[in-house]
């Protein structure tokens, strides 16, 4: 039996989140303050009580949902023992911060550069994703490649369950071909941009520099990365894997049927929300899902 630890990424979040570990653990609270310095402005506002709206910008809601699973996976302390993790991109930053990867303040540190830098690149060109119900994941990635301008296959959630991402005109071209595939829905999703596709370049490059520069150690246990679904530990492979995450698809769906076929028997969701519960059990409905509540 092994446990993994699961983290959320984008669209965890609510109105809230933290305020009860903020409220009830000296450790959450200094952690939380701490990143008030780190971040320049208090995050914790938002966090507690923002609106929809507010928590929906992009250097919000990153480092909200990171700092709402790291404090979360610090106070836990003996009872966090994972034997895998992995999270769902912007996950994957708490993933590594939580299994000693990388430092609390590195780790805030590089989400919030990330969150800017896919901004920015959102600035470049109006672009958007779009969800994908009912296809199988090679058709899907089929008709995308058919379409004139960039569209791909992003997210990989569960069987039958993708989001592609590209620019407007190639996404709204991709959903009327995959309806007509098949598809039981192809609609685009309220997001600011082509996250996890060839338009994140900008960002990618923006961050590559600021992860090479910052130091990385083995973790206590293998982490399930998004570009390769596959175990890492090595330092060096995973800033690689890092800096490629931005403009490749997150391969949640082959990441939790790797970590069963490597001897997963429970996974543990660690932060807003039970989504990655939902994909679990949708992925392999013999295994165990939670989440720890604090």
């Amino acid at each position: 039996m092994k446990t993994v630890y699961i983290f959320p990424g984008q669209g965890a979040q609510y109105s809230g989140m933290g305020k009860n570990m903020y409220e009830q653990s000296e450790q959450a609270r200094k952690m939380l303050e701490k990143a008030n310095d780190i971040l320049g402005f208090r995050i914790t506002d938002v966090m507690f009580g923002g609106t929809d709206e507010e928590l929906k910008q992009t250097k919000v809601t990153q480092p909200a949902i990171f700092l709402h699973s790291v404090v979360m996976a610090t106070i836990m302390g003996d009872n966090f023992r994972p034997d895998m993790a992995a999270g769902h991109s912007l996950g994957e930053f708490s993933a590594l911060v939580a299994c000693k990867a990388l430092s609390f303040e590195d780790g805030l540190t590089l989400v919030s550069k990330r969150a800017t830098a896919m901004q920015k690149a959102c600035e470049v060109e109006p672009s958007t994703m779009a969800a994908v119900l009912g296809l199988e994941d090679d058709r899907v990635a089929e008709i995308c490649e058919s379409v004139n301008g960039v569209v791909v296959a992003a997210n990989y959630n569960c069987p039958g369950q993708l989001v592609i991402s590209g620019a407007i005109a190639a996404v709204d071209e991709a959903c009327e071909k995959l309806k007509a595939a098949g598809a039981k829905r192809a609609l685009r999703l309220p997001v600011g941009g082509a996250f996890h596709s060839p338009l994140m370049e900008p960002a990618r490059a923006g961050l590559e520099k600021a992860i090479n520069e910052t130091a990385f150690a083995e973790p206590v246990c293998p982490i399930y990365q998004n570009v390769t679904a596959q175990p890492v530990t090595d330092p060096a492979l995973i800033k690689a894997n890092l800096i490629a995450q931005l403009t490749a698809p997150v391969r949640w769906t082959q990441s939790v049927i790797n970590m069963i076929a490597d001897g997963a028997t429970d996974f543990v969701e660690v932060g807003p929300g039970k989504v990655l519960q939902g994909l679990v059990k949708k992925t392999n409905d013999n295994v165990n899902v939670s989440s720890f509540i604090f």
